[in-house]
C-alpha cells in the first residue's frame, strides 16, 4: 500500500488510523485512502488499538436478562438506531446483557480491561454504586434513561409529559377512575417519572389518588395479565388502565378479555412506547410513541462525541399520543357525528 501511494509504512498507519495530533497534508492522506480503497483493505481492530490508544469499540449493556429481553419488543429498533450510528462513525459496537445489574459485573470488565473506548448503559439504576466512581474517573459513558441525583450526559424522552398526556386524555374522555400499571420496578427512574406524570394528571384534575388503582408489573405480559386481574376483582374496577409500557398494556389485554369484558366499552386502555405489536393489538391500542430509533442513534452520536474529546450535555427528545380505538375516543368520536339526512 505504502509503495501504491509513493509514501512511507508509518504514513500509512498513521493515515488508516486516524493517529491525533500527527500532521498530514489532504493530498497524502488522500492518495493512502485511494491505495487501501484499490488493494480492498481494512485495518484490523488490534492493529488501530495500538497505533491510536483506543479500541474503536462502544459496549452497549442491556439492563434485562433473557427472559425480559425475549419480550422486548422496544429493543430491536433502539438497536438499530445505535448499530447504524456507530458503523457510520467507524466503530464496533460490543453488546452484554445484565443479568443482574446490581452486580455490575456486565460492564466492569469491559471498562476496566479496556475493552471499549466508551459504553452505553440502558436501563440505569439508582441502587447502582458504580455510577457516581465512573462520573468522578470521567469515563465516556452514557445512559439510556434520566437518573435522579446524577450528573451523568442521558439520552431519554419526556416520561412524565408522556404519562401525563396518556392520562389527561382518559380524563377528557370521562373517566375519574383510572388506574396505573408501571413497567418496571420504581427503582428505574423512568418508571418513576411515568407514575409521577399520572399523579399530576389526577392532581390537576382534582381526582383523588387511590393506592389500590395502583399496581407493579415488571417488563412482561403475564406482570401486565397478573396486575390487570388485580384490578379487576376491586369491588369497583377502573373504568380506564394507564398502562406503563406496551408490553404491559398487551398482558392487561388479555386479562380484560378473559373476564369476559369488552375493550374500550367496559375498560379503557392507554399504553407507552407504541412498539410494532400496538396497531396490531385487538383493538387497536392507544398509546404514547417513543422514537426508539432516534433514542438510539442519538445514545451513539453523543458517546462518540465525548469520547472523542469534546463536551456534552443530556439530551431528552419528545413523545407523542398515537390515538387508536382502545381508550375509545374514536367510538365517542363517531357516536357525535350528525346522522345523515335521507332525502
Amino acid at each position: 500500500m505504502a509503495k501504491l501511494a509513493g509514501v512511507s509504512r508509518t504514513t500509512v498507519s498513521f493515515v488508516l488510523n486516524d493517529v491525533p495530533g500527527v500532521k498530514i497534508s489532504e493530498e497524502t492522506r488522500q492518495r493512502v485512502l485511494e491505495a487501501a480503497l484499490e488493494l480492498n483493505y481494512y485495518p484490523t481492530a488490534a492493529a488501530r488499538s495500538l497505533a491510536s490508544g483506543k479500541t474503536h469499540r462502544i459496549g452497549l449493556i442491556l439492563g434485562e436478562g433473557q427472559e425480559r429481553l425475549g419480550a422486548d419488543a422496544f429493543l430491536p429498533a433502539f438497536l438499530q438506531g445505535v448499530t447504524t450510528s456507530v458503523h457510520r462513525r467507524g466503530y464496533l459496537l460490543v453488546v452484554q446483557l445484565a443479568e443482574d445489574v446490581p452486580s455490575h459485573e456486565a460492564y466492569v470488565r469491559l471498562i476496566r480491561e479496556q475493552q471499549v473506548d466508551g459504553l452505553i448503559l440502558s436501563g440505569p439504576r439508582s441502587d447502582d454504586p458504580l455510577l457516581p466512581q465512573l462520573a468522578e474517573e470521567r469515563f465516556p459513558l452514557i445512559l439510556h434513561g434520566r437518573l435522579n441525583g446524577h450528573d451523568l450526559p442521558s439520552i431519554d424522552v419526556d416520561n412524565r409529559a408522556g404519562a401525563y398526556q396518556a392520562v389527561s386524555h382518559l380524563i377528557g374522555l370521562g373517566h375519574r377512575r383510572i388506574g396505573f400499571i408501571s413497567n418496571a420496578p420504581l427503582s428505574y427512574s423512568g418508571t418513576q417519572d411515568r407514575f409521577a406524570g399520572y399523579r399530576l394528571a389526577l392532581a390537576e384534575h382534582d381526582i383523588p389518588e387511590e393506592p389500590e388503582l395502583v399496581e407493579a408489573a415488571a417488563f412482561l405480559p403475564e406482570a401486565g395479565q397478573a396486575a390487570m386481574q388485580h384490578l379487576l376483582e376491586l369491588p369497583e374496577r377502573p373504568t380506564a388502565v394507564f398502562a406503563a409500557s406496551d408490553v404491559v398494556a398487551l398482558g392487561a389485554m388479555s386479562a380484560i378479555h378473559g373476564a369476559g369484558l369488552r375493550i374500550p366499552e367496559d375498560v379503557a386502555l392507554v399504553g407507552f412506547d407504541d412498539i410494532f405489536l400496538a396497531a396490531h393489538a385487538h383493538p387497536p391500542l392507544t398509546t404514547v410513541r417513543v422514537p426508539a430509533y432516534g433514542l438510539g442513534w442519538t445514545a451513539a452520536e453523543v458517546l462518540i462525541t465525548l469520547i472523542e474529546g469534546d463536551e456534552v450535555s443530556s439530551v431528552t427528545l419528545e413523545t407523542e399520543l398515537v390515538i387508536r380505538e382502545s381508550c375509545g375516543a374514536k367510538r365517542s368520536a363517531r357516536s357525535r357525528m350528525p346522522a345523515l339526512s335521507r332525502s
